[in-house]
């Protein structure tokens, strides 16, 4: 069984797709305020401490109710490319967030994992070289969500495949 969550909860592709958005676009009364949360260090952070509880819960109600299971925790491919490598349309600022957003739950992941007796899938890890500006990615860039286009900051197919082989490679 594989569990991947927690980057809805902390606000991880929305704080990526606010952070894309034209300045313009987020001083638009209606999205304004929600660009403005999804961009808040201080809100990610209260959203990354609950999660860390949630993925533990997660894992211990895995294991208390299927004892003999072999539970995975599969982290997040990683969207962004390295520190001073740019991401446009994003500033500097908020990839920098982006960034930190993705290093704390790759490492909650992890956390919860080691501590409920499961086993943990290095996604992130896997695909540091493979981030959506790379030569061959393993995730889609940023983009409006249109009919008949890839979702936007989510795994293509190659990253899909990368994923069920790493899986693959831990249930052997």
């Amino acid at each position: 069984m594989t569990v991947t969550i927690g980057g809805n909860d902390a606000g991880y592709v929305p704080l990526l797709m606010a952070a894309g958005l034209p300045h313009i676009v987020r001083r638009l009364p209606l999205l304004g305020g929600v660009v403005r949360e999804m961009l808040d260090p201080t809100a990610r952070d209260r959203a990354l401490v609950e999660v860390a509880e949630s993925l533990k819960e997660v894992g211990r109600t895995l294991r208390r109710r299927s004892p003999r299971a072999k539970v995975l925790f599969v982290d997040y491919l990683t969207l962004l490319p390295s520190a001073g490598t740019p991401a446009p349309p994003s500033s500097d600022i908020d990839v920098a967030l982006g960034r930190r957003v993705a290093d704390t739950l790759e490492r909650l992941t992890g956390d919860a994992a080691a501590d409920t007796g499961c086993g943990w899938v290095r996604a992130a890890e896997a695909s540091r070289d493979h981030h959506a500006w790379s030569a061959k990615p393993w995730t889609t860039k940023f983009g409006l969500p249109l009919p008949g286009r890839p979702a936007p900051l989510h795994p293509n197919a190659d990253g899909m495949r990368a994923v069920a082989d790493l899986v693959v490679a831990h249930t052997t």
